[in-house]
């Protein structure tokens, strides 16, 4: 096997982690990860496996207590007990210690474990709510993984059987140390390597028969609405499809249709030079038929009869086949402009080799030969079982177009992570069947903004496109402002995609992984952090009539929140529903928060290190961020090869003659600086704030700039031109920045104003609001003003939502 298949692992445990008998063997990975095998002829794995690739934790501590016929293994996490004999469920049980639950903190071997769930292999067909996978982490402090059925992975780079059977169990007692679990699992299984930076941009993507013109048409008329695309995804039809029956379906192909694309290497140069990657669609099941391009070498390199045209047959197996499928097939497309492969895989788990899924395989080589040449690999699949995130991305399949699909799909995005698969892409306003609902799809692609990857896609109904401009004029244009955002959003999310592999933490995260003894977290599904700064509840149900509003129920741990759209200000604590027009949803920036941001969003420039930055800065507490930059394309960044640039939000004492007060730095840049424009342009917003004057320095010397303060959006900005990233720059405010919301009759009136009700009832509200009662009155006095509860509710999320610091 070449070399870029032979991955670095270290399958060997420390030997004073491991207690063994005869027939048994306890690894003691960590406190709280127990490794547990049965072998009827004591024959043990020590090679790593399809998921796992790492056992060399450091030595472990831990007590061992032992009879002829008892052995008892005792953690700071874990208490076990084991007769020593075949695993049975009276004889091996773990009880968690800890205090996390009366009654369902002990593991009997053979119970069903309840855990938090994780994810599926697949949405496909889905219409709502599926069953998912078990997961790593649960509310009463354990979950099991089996390891049983894997396959080995050889020094060579290859697979092979397990030959003796037996069991081969995880046990991940971590109690509700969710994050500490998931660093251990990523230890064990492999770390979520980084993706690069096009990735996180919008990907365009439909089934359907474009031809160049029509596809060069499409992205010139995106162009003019000035809608940025990173990613052109081209379904099957780019190659042969309508063949000869003899030939099989068509389903599978690797030879372009030049009646459609006459100039294939053209096409995609012309993409290129519009900063966009491009990913071609295959479905690999059917082989090498007589008709494709490649066939004749295939067929001479496998021993083919070609003169019959007898097909060269799929089999991921076959290391001959496998690497002339990439010989032939894959490599000759790439140099002629293939970014990566769409690998679309749905003919189940079945290869010659008992176990072996070749849905696997195709994750497994197809991401390492993307990397043969140094740049950042990335493959395009579903989900093939736990180990999968080390293969990014993840291709979730063809869901039916309702909001019931909708409504799941955060909530099974944000679970993915609890086996720490991060790097979901859903077809964002569904795929197939379902209806036309304008209203849905702007939502579904205001989730698909604040989700792991933002592609539209559809199926080849022609009245399924998902073009903006296809739907009504609301709809419409708030798309195009949030496909903007996306991209607007990328120095953000391309530090998030370092934390997920330098600090182990997925972009999506479910609420309860920050708030583990919160039951409220558990009861807020779709509800997320998404990054470190940001806690997103995405809308799933329509508007209400006659109040153009959508309502959200929303749990806030304790803290201050500032909404990213309408800078209301949120006291935490507690839950509320939450009500938006069609334009926004509820994303929550915590106090503090500081999100780098850039309008250098078309083009080849949306995947670059931008020369100008528009950085939010959230008012209500002292906050840091460190940026993270590098050269966005190769794996340069496992040898520490990037940059940081470190943000602060804070109030300092008076010290060293140096004056105190509350002030925003921007660090000098640290790192590898030929990766980063040599100076910068700032843009920075504080938002939720009173109006203040500021004096901005470099090195103590002042600096030109620029201050606005927006009264209505109580935003206060302030404006750097090409300042060195070598040199700080410091923003200091003569007094403290006061959190300040919009005004409350102002949020009101234009609330009443657009809702479709009574006039009267309308003046009424609007009439007990401008009273200047204390906001308990008013609460009381609408109770019994407003005709319905979602018109009380709406009133009184504004009149509670301010919080006076």
């Amino acid at each position: 096997m070449r070399e870029v298949f032979k991955i670095k692992t270290s399958p060997a445990a420390d030997r004073e982690n491991i207690i063994q008998g005869e027939k048994y063997r306890i690894t003691v990975l960590t406190e709280a990860l127990i490794r547990l095998e049965y072998q009827e002829e004591g024959k043990f794995v020590d090679e790593p496996t399809q998921a796992v690739l790492h056992r060399d934790f450091p030595k472990a501590s831990y007590r061992v207590l032992e009879s002829e016929e008892m052995l008892e293994v005792i953690t700071d996490k874990i208490h076990l007990k084991y007769n020593k004999k075949a695993f049975s469920r009276n004889g091996l049980q773990i009880h968690i210690r800890g205090g996390i639950s009366n009654f369902h903190s002990v593991w009997y071997y053979g119970d069903e474990v309840k855990d938090l769930r994780g994810t599926a292999r697949t949405l496909d067909e889905a219409d709502g709510e599926i069953e998912l996978d078990h997961g790593l982490m649960s509310k009463f402090g354990f979950a099991v993984y089996d390891d049983s059925k894997t396959l080995l992975l050889t020094e060579d780079g290859w697979i092979k059987t397990r030959e003796n059977g037996g069991i081969d169990l995880y046990f991940f007692g971590y109690g509700r140390d969710y994050l500490g679990c998931l660093k251990d699992f990523y230890r064990l299984c492999g770390k979520t390597p980084m993706i690069p930076r096009f990735a996180l941009g919008n990907w365009w993507s439909r089934y359907y028969k474009y031809t160049e013109s029509s596809y060069k048409e499409l992205m010139n008329r995106f162009e003019q609405e000035n809608v940025p695309f990173s990613v052109a995804v081209v379904d099957m039809d780019w190659h042969k499809v309508d063949i000869d029956p003899k030939y099989g379906s068509g389903w599978t192909g690797y030879s372009w249709n030049r009646d459609f694309f006459p100039d294939p290497k053209g096409f995609m140069d012309w993409l290129h030079e519009r900063g966009m990657r491009i990913t071609l669609n295959v479905h690999p099941a059917e082989g090498v038929q007589g008709h494709e391009d490649q066939y004749l070498a295939m067929a001479k390199e496998m021993g083919v009869n070609y003169e019959e045209e007898d097909p060269v047959e799929f089999d991921i197996s076959s290391q001959k086949f496998l690497e002339a499928y990439f010989k032939y097939l894959h490599h000759p497309q790439e140099e002629d402009g293939v970014d990566f492969w769409w690998l679309d895989w749905q003919q189940g788990t079945a290869t010659k080799v008992e176990g072996l899924d070749p849905l696997w395989m195709l994750n497994h080589y197809h991401y390492l030969d993307s990397g043969r040449e140094g740049k950042r690999p990335m493959t395009f699949s579903r989900y093939a079982g736990v180990g999968s995130h080390r293969y990014p991305v993840g291709f979730s399949g063809d869901t039916v177009v309702t909001w019931e699909s909708l409504d799941f799909q955060p909530y099974f995005t944000a679970n993915a992570s609890n086996v720490g698969y991060g790097w979901w892409s859903h077809d964002i306003g569904g795929h197939m069947q379902g209806y036309k609902d304008d209203e849905l799809e702007g939502r579904w692609v205001q989730y698909g903004v604040f989700s792991p990857i933002m592609r539209l896609h559809s199926t080849c109904c022609e009245f399924n496109g998902k073009e903006p401009w296809r739907f009504k004029p609301e709809i419409h244009y708030m798309m195009n402002d949030f496909l903007r955002l996306r991209h607007q959003l990328i120095p953000y999310l391309y530090t998030m995609n370092y934390r997920s592999y330098q600090e182990d933490q997925p972009l999506v995260q479910p609420m309860y992984y920050q708030n583990p003894f919160e039951e409220e977290a558990y009861h807020v599904r779709n509800q997320f952090w998404f990054g470190s700064e940001m806690i997103v509840a995405p809308i799933t149900t329509k508007r209400l009539p006659k109040l153009n509003m959508a309502k959200v129920l929303v749990w806030l741990p304790e803290g201050l929140y500032v909404d990213f759209f309408t800078g209301r200000v949120y006291s935490g604590g507690r839950k509320m529903e939450m009500y938006r027009d069609i334009n926004s949803i509820p994303v929550l920036a915590k106090a503090g928060a500081i999100v780098p941001m850039t309008e250098e969003i078309s083009g080849k420039a949306a995947s670059k290190n931008p020369s100008t930055l528009e950085i939010r800065v959230f008012a209500g507490a002292d906050g840091v961020f460190s940026m993270y930059e590098d050269d966005n394309e190769t794996k340069e960044y496992e040898n520490g090869v990037c940059v940081f640039t470190d943000m602060k939000f804070c109030f300092e004492a008076e010290r060293d003659g140096k004056d105190g007060g509350q002030k925003f730095v921007i660090e000098s840049a640290k790192g590898d600086l030929s990766l980063i424009p040599q100076k910068r342009s700032y843009q920075i917003e504080f938002c939720a704030c009173g109006d203040c004057e500021v004096e901005v320095t470099s090195g103590g010397i002042h600096v030109p700039f620029e201050k606005v303060y927006d009264d209505k959006k109580k935003q206060l900005t302030v404006s750097v031109k090409e300042h060195a990233v070598t040199e700080e720059l410091e923003i200091a405010f003569t007094s403290e920045l006061k959190v300040t919301e919009p005004q409350i009759e102002e949020s009101v009136f234009d609330f009443l104003n657009q809702a479709e009700i009574a006039f009267g009832e309308k003046e009424t509200i609007y009439a007990v609001v401008c009273k200047g009662k204390n906001r308990l009155s008013m609460i009381s006095e609408l109770k019994v003003a407003a005709e319905n509860e979602d018109l009380f509710g709406a009133v009184a999320e504004i009149l509670t939502s301010y919080c006076e610091a």
